[in-house]
């Protein structure tokens, strides 16, 4: 059997994880199955070399960036490969390069174009334990790409996908997906199954335990797998194809901290279509937008991702005197609090539930936005908590949690 292992930074964090790591992937290699591991860096590794680039260059090249980060991965997987071989077990690692990774040329957010597979194949055929970095990829001119944070978890299941593996598992600091963070509600319901769709909307709305575009990849080629602790023997999560369900509940609770609302006053909805035009031309993504037209203002706001915010506040503010004159303020104390649930923004018992408690607890709206699958409302950052806990109370009062009705016993 072909296995595919993920081990996040937390698993790998030290020279103890690292041969605790081993340990895992020496007991399945020893069962007689070909292994894949897909590595992150260290620890809190990517965030020290980001601090060391920052502490030469303000706004460094894009490129030399990649070329940085990617060697916290490299790191990773050259420690774990010395880690096995030191156990008595053949390894070896390989970076993007060698692994055939190929990406786009976007710096900083590439996406994996394909995977040639024969050196992985080759290396697997030698009975090696193949050690491969993740969050990188090599564009056509040659050029080391990384494919934003938190996305070794799309190079396992891309891996996954090339090699027709027979098992896939991420393996984390977490114990499998939660209505919410297990950190902050302590009552959080656990699930042994997930859909695709449900843990797409999770994973992209802030709930960290796996990166958005490795859930898209593993449904567009069909790869089920499952999300374990690495510290723990507990029950794992499997995230595989449901079938939709006609009755509507909440299948998690989640916030994003990274949020920054951008407020532009006193522009007509008639340039608001050029303002949107420059963001587009300059590739900034924009979210929970809003326009109020009025007798005495006409404001445009909406929510960026705190990254872009420098960005998009250089771009608006050439913009200024051109396309519109009004004030651009910026408000980077917020939080995206999200409701997910297929179908749950047609449902007004959910959508009662969410501002009564939020009114209950007085909490301001600053923003809202509706989809099929989720709604969500900036708040102010310093009570994102509070909102989360009294939310993921009233659901479960009202039985309109996911997990309470899954013909999978939820674990507490």
């Amino acid at each position: 059997m072909l296995i595919v292992q993920k081990y996040g930074g937390t698993s790998v964090a030290n020279t103890e994880k690292i041969f605790c790591a081993a340990e895992k992937i020496a007991r399945d290699y020893l069962k007689n199955n070909d292994m894949v591991v897909v590595l992150s860096a260290q620890g809190n590794t990517t965030d020290m070399l980001l601090e060391k680039a920052d502490e030469i260059s303000k706004t460094p090249a894009k490129r030399e960036l990649d070329a940085l980060l990617s060697t916290g991965e490299q790191q990773s997987a050259a420690l774990m490969a010395m880690a096995l071989v030191e156990m008595g077990l053949p390894a070896i690692s390989l970076n993007s390069r060698q692994a055939g990774i190929f990406s786009t040329s976007d710096h900083g957010n590439a996406k994996i174009v394909s995977i040639n597979p024969d050196r992985i194949k080759a290396e697997l055929g030698k009975r090696n334990i193949v050690i491969i970095t993740g969050f990188q990829g090599i564009d056509c001119n040659g050029e080391t790409t990384t494919l934003g944070r938190g996305a070794s978890d799309t190079t396992a299941i891309a891996l996954a996908a090339a090699l027709s593996a027979d098992l896939c598992e991420i393996y984390t600091d977490v114990n499998g997906i939660f209505t919410a963070d297990p950190r902050i509600i302590k009552d959080a319901l656990k699930y042994r199954e997930v859909g695709y769709n449900d843990m797409l909307e999770l994973a992209s709305m802030g709930a960290s335990v796996l990166h958005s575009r490795s859930v898209e990849l593993a449904q567009k080629f069909g790869v089920e797998f499952s999300v374990k602790s690495s510290g723990l023997e507990s029950e794992l999560t499997k995230i595989k194809e449901f079938a939709n369900i006609e009755q509507k509940l909440v299948s998690g609770i989640t916030s994003d901290r990274n949020i920054c609302k951008i407020s532009i006053a006193g522009v007509k909805p008639e340039k608001t279509v050029a303002i949107l035009h420059t963001l587009a031309k300059n590739k900034i993504s924009i979210d929970t937008f809003t326009q109020e037209v009025g007798l005495k203002a006409d404001n445009l706001s909406f929510s960026v991702s705190t990254g872009d915010c420098p960005k998009i506040s250089e771009v608006l503010e050439a913009c200024r005197g051109k396309i519109f004159d009004g004030e651009i303020c910026t408000d980077t104390n917020l939080a995206k609090l999200s409701v997910i649930g297929a179908g749950i923004a047609y449902d007004a018992s959910i959508a009662l539930v969410l501002y009564e408690t939020l009114l209950s607890e007085s909490i301001k709206v600053h923003l809202l936005s509706l989809s099929a699958a989720k709604i969500s409302a900036l708040v102010a950052e310093d009570v994102v908590t509070r909102a989360i806990t009294a939310l993921h109370a009233k659901f479960m009062d009202a039985g309109m949690l996911l997990a309470q009705h899954s013909s999978q016993e939820a674990i507490s």
